[in-house]
Parts: structure tokens; sequence; C-alpha cells
């Protein structure tokens, strides 16, 4: 018992936040009119802190390296051709193979848009310019990424008479190498030195390259992600015209509490110009896409504050709002009993000189 008692005496020998009686506790309305204030403030200060700690925010790295060990990229393509003569897409990459295109297909259908289609073109071209001047936004995509298929153009009742156009669309495995995916009139045959294009039936005249983009991406496929291709619309008014666009892809990594994927983005470069041999313009009429695959790997991850940190902010809140408010209140005290003292001093010299008058008054009266 001795020994529990001397532990005892001890452990309260090193309370470090002792009681006061509360018969040596003063309440005053300035105390609680502060204190009110402070549990406020506190309350509304830690309530915000909880959504700072919900927030999360996207960290990027750079790798020098690729490590992946996939050979090949999966580019996915969906566009229309303003041409309802025999025409053909295909890739030839650097080391001048060609790639199968098996999974392409072409389908008749209208160039023109419906004005529900439209709706959604304008849309997507809409916010293509926001990504361009504001780039936080992509941030908000990667955040609400899902996986599964793409958001596509929704679908237009096409009569036979109006199938005036030609669109393309499937997905292609390129290999890892920069490449040349084109679409020109004929379709590919082999050659030792590469590829040609049977197009010799075919009328410069009937040549109409106007085209619209509807998706073009590299890589796994995600929902929500806008490629800078997508919704781009060409329209040329002479029959020989030569579209280039240049391609540089960065092979990307994306970590988000929703999807975990191995994607690719790239960034584009547009060219156009009229083939016309008299006047020097050389090169073949069509839509040529040039790509070339950066080295670095750009790895992006979702990240939010530890609860630990949380934790921390939330006891620097409360406890500098707790000192802080209690030095104000002592302030607050000080003042106000310095005022209220000089005032009695006040009354008190006044009631004294009053004292005085009155005596003399008195004196007066009685001589």
């Amino acid at each position: 018992v001795g020994a529990s008692k001397k532990a005892l005496t001890l452990v309260k020998e090193l309370d470090a936040f002792p009681k006061v009686p509360e018969s040596y506790v003063e309440s005053t309305a300035s105390g609680g009119t502060v204190s009110v204030i402070a549990f406020t403030l506190m309350a509304v200060l830690a309530f915000l802190e909880f959504f700072v700690y919900r927030s999360t925010w996207m960290r990027y790295e750079y790798e020098l390296v690729n490590k992946t060990l996939m050979t090949k990229v999966l580019l996915c393509v969906n566009l229309c051709v303003f041409m309802n003569v025999d025409i053909g897409a295909d890739v030839l990459d650097l080391a001048e193979t060609m790639v199968a295109n098996d999974g392409l297909k072409y389908e008749p259908v209208n160039f023109e848009l419906s004005p529900h289609q439209r709706l959604w073109h304008m849309t997507l071209l809409h916010i293509q310019e926001r990504l361009r001047v504001e780039h936080s936004l992509q941030d908000v995509i990667f955040k609400s990424a899902l996986k599964g298929a793409p958001p596509a153009l929704p679908p237009s009742e096409d009569h036979p008479a109006s199938l005036s156009a030609c669109r393309i669309h499937g997905h292609l495995y390129v290999n890892k190498v920069a490449g040349n995916f084109h679409i020109t009139v004929g379709k590919s045959i082999p050659h030792p030195r590469g590829h040609a294009h049977l197009a010799a039936l075919v009328s410069h005249d009937s040549y109409n390259f106007s085209h619209r983009i509807d998706h073009l991406s590299f890589g796994e496929v995600i929902p929500g992600i806008i490629s800078p291709l997508d919704g781009t619309e060409k329209i040329s008014a002479d029959s020989n015209h030569l579209f280039q666009y240049f391609i540089t892809i960065v092979p990307t990594k994306l970590n988000t509490y929703k999807v975990s994927a191995d994607t690719h983005q790239y960034s584009v470069t547009e060219r156009e110009r009229v083939i016309n041999h008299a006047a020097g313009s050389h090169g073949v009429s069509g839509i040529f896409m040039k790509y070339d695959i950066n080295s670095l790997m750009v790895k992006v991850t979702e990240q939010h504050m530890p609860f630990w940190q949380f934790l921390v902010r939330l006891c620097g809140i409360i406890g500098g709002i707790f000192s802080t408010t209690g030095m104000l209140h002592g302030m607050v005290g000080f003042t106000v009993d310095l005022i209220c003292c000089r005032f009695q001093m006040g009354i008190y010299k006044r009631l004294k000189v009053s004292k005085c008058i009155n005596i003399c008054f008195c004196i007066n009266s009685s001589l």
C-alpha cells in the first residue's frame, strides 16, 4: 500500500495540467464571449481541414527509360472521310514493316451530323478548348477515369442515298518505333521497297479528304481521357489536299484510386497544303499521321494527405486558436480593468472635490 501511494504521489507531481479549484475560478461575460468565438472558429477551421484531407492531387514522375516489356502499342482510331470511293488505311513503321490492318472496318456513312451529333461534337470541341487554356482540368479527368469503353459519337439514321462518306474505325497493334498511319486512295499492295496504293482507276477530281476525327488514341483506352485529336474536323475546298499530323507519344502509367492502367498521351502538330505539281507542291493527297514514341515514361499517381499529418494540422489549429484567444482574453481583461480603475479614480476625485466644496460652503455659512 505504501509503495502504491508513493507511485501515485510521484505521478501527481509529474502532472503538467494542475487543476484549479472551482472556488478560485471567476467566470466573466467577456471570457464567455471570447470562448464562444474561439470554439466556433475551431469548429469551422477543423471542418475545412477535413475537406482538405479528403481532397487529392496528382503527382507526376518521369523515368528515363520505358521499362515495360510490351513491344506493341494499341492504336485505336475512329474517323470519317468525305469520300465514297475506294480508300485504304494502313501503317508503315520506321523499319519499313507494314502492319496488318485486319482490325480496321470501313462503313459507308453520311458525313453531315445530325443535330444531336452536332451538339455532342460542339461539346467535345469546347472541352478541348478549355483543356488547352486550363491545364489543371487534366488532373480532374485523370481522377474521374474509369475502365471500360470510351464514349462514342451518338448513332445516326443514315439513308442509302446520303451515304457519301466512309467511316474507318477499329484498332491496330503497331510496333514501338516511329511510324506513319495514313489514309489515301486505293487499297495498299505489298512492294519490295515498302508499299503502294492502287489508285490509277480513280479520277483526281473525285478526291476529297475532308475528314472528322472522332477518336484517336494510343495504348489502353480509358474513358474520360480526351486525346488532343478527338473532335478535329478539317474541310477542304480542293480535291488534291494533303493533311499531316506530327504526333509525339509519351508512355504514361496511371495510378488513381479508381483505375490503374498503362496508356499513352501525345501531343500533335498539324500541317496541310494543296498538292500542285505545276507549282512545285509535290506529294500524295491523303491524311498522314506520323508518330514517334518518346523514350521517357510519365508516372501519374493520385495522392492525398496522410492521416497523421491531418491530426498534426488539426492539433495545430486547436492549440494555436486556444493560445491566441487566451492571450486576447488576458489583454481584453487588462484593458477593461485599466479603464474601470481610471473611471473609479475619476469618480473618487469628483466626490472628494464635491465634499471639499460642501465643507467650505458650510464654513462660510456659519461665519
